[in-house]
């Protein structure tokens, strides 16, 4: 269960598991715009997960807020320590270049795996991916 919102309209600092059902009542609702960011969501996960090496798939930035109108999405992918790009399926290769993936899906996909970075960088890792741009943070979605 996701915790409330903050004040701010956020979801709490930290890392939150939730599974589709309860992403998408939260946050997949209420406007076109979010409705069309759940939709691109779900592909980005489909395609990580045809690759066979998904760990963990994380959502973050305004989409995890009440923002109507949540700018882009932003997604962290987590793979297994023996992914390789250029095996996996050609039709999840854009999600793997970051340019190409916010062109094609208006996403902004960031990924690594498991082990490239110690346990201490990865938290570092992700609070700078939970920091808002006004220095606040803004938890981040993992989607079970």
């Amino acid at each position: 269960m996701l915790p409330p919102l903050n004040p701010n309209g956020d979801l709490p600092a930290g890392i939150h598991r939730a599974g589709w059902v309860e992403v998408e009542q939260r946050f997949g609702r209420g406007t076109g715009e979010r409705v069309r960011a759940m939709a691109t969501i779900r592909h980005l996960h489909q395609l990580a997960v045809r690759t066979g090496a998904l760990r963990s798939f994380c959502v973050f930035g305004s989409f995890v807020s009440t923002e109507p109108t949540p700018r882009d999405v932003d997604v962290i992918l987590v793979m297994r320590h023996d992914f390789r790009v250029e095996h996996c399926p050609r039709e999840a290769l854009t999600v793997f270049t970051h340019a190409d993936a916010q062109a094609r899906f208006g996403a902004s996909v960031f990924w690594l795996r498991e082990g490239m970075l110690d346990e201490r960088a990865m938290r570092e890792l992700f609070l700078v991916w939970q920091t808002k741009r006004d220095g606040s943070l803004r938890g981040i979605l993992e989607v079970a």
